[in-house]
């Protein structure tokens, strides 16, 4: 771990009770998790998303039945497909693309070839009416600005080179003083203040660095002239993915299918209430079903994607005050989508997504769910999902659906993209915790959680985006599934190290390690 933690702690001074039968620490109780003869092994997992389904899964491999706990009535987590009146879409894009190939060999193990769709990969950026390459290309962004705002663009830069901004530690300061305050306002700023909800100028400069590398206007117009000079310096995309024809929700459903299939249990609407430990570590856990039941599932161990913080929050006995305050330290950026059904003909573009970054808009980007997939539309018709990050309770959470269905199809008029006339139904979803939020303190309350857990609760293992309050794409989140099964059976893996190497990523990258995947430091919201 990279910060101390704010307390340390030492184990549980009482030990446990070698001859004790429920004692999930003992090397002689028939239920060890290192004798893969076991089938009997009690382990729960807490969600059904990528990485809890993942674990189900390969515990299934191993002739393990475990139960799995999801408190939402449909599986997939943020990585479910939404369906309503016929229509599917996505909760945000979901790329299909890992270069940890025990997880690409997962999805086509769960889904045939045949159910799987190559697409291209294009999304670009939709500001003042016209469509900019993402990235953004030099002689592009200038051509569409038109000659007048590219010699401003052009002398702002300059004027930077002589007087650079004085605070570079944010990512405002950063950003201007590689491409100039102009090229800044109109490419960077609004977008970047939508998704986080903060000025750039208190987002910290270490995530600009991350995204963008060592990419300058300079080496923007050179790399845009000379495309094959500078392509190794330069952070590359993807060309092109893989993609359920169905949504990312048809990999998820179709995983629990084969979980149940084994002989383990998946459990939906049924909530975590209570985590019951013991000398050794969980011994079992409460869930509270939609009728309000409680039923009381006996481990060995637990497998958990809950948010880290409400894992601290329902053990019993209550964690200590310093982790409870860790715990209550973290925060999450939550998220909702206006789906809007138009003619197909309305949107003669074919981006999977769109960037918006015109600040008279609240919405901050535009999935294209057609150009996804043909399967999640009907003949005829499209549906455009508008996006926005948003705090759960704020007035845009609470907002009654038709209010939000109104303002996304007057900001699609706004926009110049569809008539509001135009959309035929709209529909919202609204997803809590889908950012982990990370601030100044985040990784020391993380760290000091994670201290408390190894040395006390040893046998409750978090996995996955909110499991672990990082920053993780969807791969990352099943590949620290798959190691933690694989600690269960004796290996010794650092399942917080996944997501921090290069070679776990989308993109090249050149930086340092850090918080994984790209997400700037933020200021503290309380």
């Amino acid at each position: 771990m990279s910060e101390e933690p704010i307390i340390e702690y030492e184990p549980a001074p009482d030990a446990a009770d070698p001859t004790d039968p429920t004692d999930p620490t003992d090397p002689t109780d028939p239920t060890d998790p290192t004798d893969p003869t076991d089938t009997a092994r009690d382990v729960v997992i807490i969600g059904a998303g990528p990485a809890g389904l993942t674990a189900a899964y390969e515990l299934t491999r191993r002739n393990r039945r475990p139960v799995v706990l999801e408190a939402d009535s449909v599986v997939g987590g943020i990585s479910r497909t939404v369906e309503r009146d016929g229509w599917r879409f996505d909760i945000g894009g979901h790329r299909f693309f890992t270069k940890v190939s025990p997880v690409e060999a997962f999805w086509h193990e769960i889904l045939p070839d045949e159910d799987f769709m190559l697409r291209p990969r294009k999304s670009r950026i939709f500001y003042q009416g016209k469509f900019y390459d993402y990235p953004l290309r030099a002689v592009n962004a200038l051509t569409n600005l038109g000659a007048l705002e590219a010699l401003r663009c052009v002398l702002s830069y300059l004027w930077v080179r002589v007087h650079p901004p004085a605070d570079q530690s944010n990512f405002e300061g950063w950003v201007a003083s590689r491409f100039g305050w102009r090229l800044y306002r109109h490419f960077f700023k609004t977008y970047t203040e939508k998704i986080w909800g903060h000025p750039g100028s208190e987002m910290g400069a270490d995530w600009a660095a991350q995204r963008i590398k060592n990419l300058s206007l300079p080496s923007a117009i050179v790399n845009a002239l000379m495309p094959k000079r500078n392509q190794k310096d330069i952070t590359s995309l993807i060309e092109e993915f893989e993609y359920p024809k169905l949504g990312p929700g048809m990999m998820w459903e179709r995983c629990a299918e084969k979980v149940e299939a084994a002989g383990s249990k998946i459990e939906m609407r049924s909530q975590v209430t209570r985590i019951r430990r013991g000398p050794g570590g969980a011994t079992s856990v409460v869930a509270t079903s939609a009728d309000g039941g409680q039923t009381d599932h006996r481990c060995t161990a637990v497998i958990s994607s809950m948010p880290l913080s409400e894992l601290v929050r329902v053990m019993d006995p209550p964690a200590p005050p310093g982790v409870l305050l860790a715990a209550d330290d973290l925060v999450y950026r939550d998220f909702l989508t206006v789906a809007l059904v138009v003619p197909a003909s309305r949107v003669p573009w074919d981006d999977n997504w769109i960037y918006i970054h015109d600040p008279g808009v609240r919405t901050m980007r535009i999935q294209n769910f057609g150009s996804w997939s043909p399967y999640l539309v009907k003949d005829g018709r499209n549906v455009l999902g508008l996006e926005y990050t948003v705090d759960e309770g704020d007035a845009a959470w609470t907002a009654p659906d038709d209010r939000l269905v109104e303002q996304a199809k007057q900001e699609l008029g706004k926009l110049g993209l569809v008539e509001p006339s135009a959309v035929e139904a709209g529909y919202v979803v609204r997803m809590p915790k889908a950012y982990p939020y990370y601030d100044a303190d985040y990784h020391r309350n993380v760290d000091t959680i994670r201290a408390w857990l190894e040395a006390e609760v040893p046998n409750v293992h978090p996995v996955g985006r909110n499991g672990m309050h990082r920053y993780n794409n969807a791969d990352h989140s099943m590949y620290t599934a798959m190691l933690t099964v694989e600690n269960l059976f004796g290996a010794r893996h650092d399942v917080w190290s996944v997501n921090v190497e290069d070679e776990y990523h989308e993109t090249l990258r050149t930086g340092q390690g850090g918080t994984g995947r790209d997400a700037p430091v933020l200021p503290k919201r309380r």
